[in-house]
């Protein structure tokens, strides 16, 4: 049986199909990349932490990340109260906002100053339970805190909710430090983000 060649103009047109979306998630990767050095203003009365991972009664690395960098703003009198967002990850596990409250309080922080929402599971559920409970206090100025990656997409969907309050503040340090580890973080979160692109004109 002999070969089957493809045509120059075929070829050429195959490169140029391939290259559209290629070069689309390249953008979307740079604009992940670069919205995270964003920082929102020195001053603000909530700070909205985004839930991660929690290891039984213990947060994950990157979570504590998040927690504590909410810590550090409060203690510098950036914020006034803080919001932990998450509910239960896996079974057997306790909800991740009440994991981050319980670390929080450990290391200085009083309860009174602290909400949790221990509904949500994603994202997208943390931003909306975390907005009823800022309707709740009538807050000002919000900061939103994740990982510098995680940022743009956590951001779009805040003044989604309707947080047209809200402003970045990643952490500054984070768990994914190693070139392969930041890449792999990076290719997931433009993944998720061209996702949540794509399906935010039916939301």
């Amino acid at each position: 049986m002999g070969r089957v060649h493809m045509s120059v103009p075929r070829l050429k047109f195959a490169a140029f199909a391939l290259a559209i979306p290629v070069a689309a998630f390249a953008g979307l990767a740079m604009d992940v990349w670069t919205y995270g050095g964003n920082k929102g203003p020195a001053q603000a009365d909530v700070a909205v932490v985004l839930g991660a991972a929690v290891w039984t009664d213990r947060p994950s690395p990157v979570f504590a990340e998040r927690i504590n960098h909410a810590i550090q703003l409060y203690n510098e009198g950036k914020i006034q109260h803080i919001i932990f967002t998450g509910g239960v990850g896996q079974p057997g596990e306790a909800a991740e906002s009440v994991v981050a409250r319980d670390y929080a309080v450990a290391r200085g922080v009083p309860e009174k100053n602290i909400s949790c929402d221990t509904a949500s599971t994603i994202t997208w559920e943390n931003l909306v339970e975390a907005k009823k409970l800022l309707q709740q206090r009538d807050a000002g100025l919000v900061v939103i805190v994740s990982d510098p990656l995680h940022m743009r997409r956590a951001m779009l969907m805040a003044h989604d909710v309707g947080m047209d309050n809200a402003s970045p503040s990643p952490t500054p340090t984070t768990r994914y430090t190693g070139a392969a580890s930041q890449l792999r973080f990076l290719v997931r979160e433009t993944y998720y983000y061209a996702l949540y692109l794509l399906q935010r004109p039916f939301r």
